[in-house]
């Protein structure tokens, strides 16, 4: 089964738009003075950084696999056995999981070992998605949810 992270549209477009201006205040000066193939090379490596944040704040999914849940985002991935979720509650943090989200609504996930010691997510449905966690971890602690 498939979730998506749920998705801010206006944070995404603000990040896409201060990279932009950025790249075009960097890239104005330079097109000035530096010869055609510095400013194709310029332009192609600023075009595939502005394609990498787009593309990695798109495509956000959490896949439950048979042994583990798999997050994706971009080319990152992330395996988590799930005998390995000791806990899931809610977080209040602003830059929640994979993304940086301006929802105070995600979920954190604790594990018995991760480098900071717990990941946090934010799909879409919640309430499905740990129905479905539930299925898979059934010893595992999860807080109420409104």
């Amino acid at each position: 089964m498939v979730f998506r992270s749920k998705g801010n549209v206006f944070l995404l477009t603000l990040i896409f738009l201060a990279v932009f201006t950025i790249g075009i205040l960097v890239l104005l000066p330079i097109y000035k003075v530096a010869s055609s193939s510095i400013i194709i090379s310029s332009f192609a490596i600023f075009i595939i950084t502005l394609g990498f944040i787009v593309w990695y704040g798109t495509s956000i999914r959490y896949v439950f696999c048979e042994d583990y849940l798999l997050i994706k985002g971009g080319p990152f991935k992330s395996k988590i056995p799930y005998q390995t979720i000791t806990k899931v509650s809610t977080t209040t943090d602003g830059f929640t999981g994979y993304r940086i989200s301006s929802s105070d609504k995600g979920l954190e996930l604790s594990l018995k070992s991760a480098t900071l010691g717990s990941i946090k997510i934010l799909p879409k449905d919640k309430m499905e998605f740990i129905t479905e966690l539930r299925k898979r971890c059934p010893n595992t602690q999860i807080q109420k949810f409104d």
